[in-house]
């Protein structure tokens, strides 16, 4: 174990405390942030100061506290969509890839149909026409994503599945259970974990994206995106204000993603070079 952590490297520990930083800020948001994400603390866009560190915003709202609920409600939201985009595109693309035959042709057309349509815009008709409420959202974008997830599951699996320990395991009796949960998914875990931290930063920043274009999270919530939009003619007058959550924004899709490289490159290594 001591020696599995010595290995990573810098690159990667500096994606690791990037993004424990950002859990716990949104973990403890209530105890950490000096004001409410709604209480009025000043006039708009104040400088900094002691007792708004990071100036108010367009409302006068203390923009520090805003930035850490703002970490609370995008980073559930992300984490919750890309966990329900995996959880349907892993069982979905495993089934297609175990039972084949119609199973794998019928879901791959689905997919395929689904794909076809560009992401923003298929988004974009879904939350004019449905609203945009928190699920609403959460399982739009679940739906959108997990046809990206499903394609790599099914490649995966199928990989697997013709493999020879998977051969002997069947003629040994082994159920599909068994098959699945000991041979398929400890195989297909290494490149489903980088999937995840690239599926969640294109889902965090995706959100955000809506959010500035004004169909995200909505008020009174406080939302990164929606920040840096709230906040965009601060610029003109000199001020930082929107500078702050586009910040946060850039510092945790790096942070994922150096991770993510780390993971990509350790999978890529012979299993005699990964010690």
């Amino acid at each position: 174990m001591n020696r599995y952590f010595i290995n990573i490297p810098l690159s990667a520990w500096i994606g690791i405390v990037i993004i424990a930083v950002n859990l716990l800020a949104a973990i403890f948001a209530p105890w950490l942030a000096p004001h409410s994400e709604t209480e009025q603390v000043g006039d708009i866009w104040l400088l900094p100061s002691a007792a708004t560190p990071f100036g108010t915003d367009s409302l006068g709202r203390d923009m520090l506290s805003r930035i850490l609920f703002g970490a609370r409600t995008t980073i559930a939201i992300a984490l919750t969509i890309t966990f329900s985009s995996f959880i349907i595109g892993i069982v979905t693309g495993f089934t297609a890839a175990i039972y084949g035959k119609w199973v794998d042709v019928v879901l791959s057309r689905i997919v395929d149909t689904v794909m076809s349509i560009p992401v923003l815009i298929f988004a974009l008709i879904v939350l004019s026409v449905m609203g945009t409420s928190i699920p609403v959202l959460v399982l739009t974008i679940a739906l959108l994503d997990a046809t990206r997830v499903f394609r790599l599951a099914r490649l995966v699996a199928q990989a697997i599945v013709c493999q020879e320990y998977v051969e002997a395991a069947r003629l040994r009796g082994e159920g599909l259970r068994w098959v699945l949960f000991k041979e398929i998914l400890p195989n297909a875990l290494p490149p489903l974990l980088a999937e995840f931290g690239m599926r969640f930063c294109f889902t965090f920043l995706f959100i955000a994206g809506l959010s500035f274009l004004g169909l995200g999270i909505q008020p009174p919530y406080a939302d990164w995106g929606s920040m840096v939009r709230d906040n965009a003619q601060a610029i003109n007058f000199g001020q930082f204000a929107p500078l702050y959550p586009a910040a946060a924004i850039a510092l945790l899709t790096i942070g994922v993603n150096l991770v993510v490289d780390w993971l990509l490159a350790r999978n890529s290594l012979p299993h005699g070079d990964e010690a």
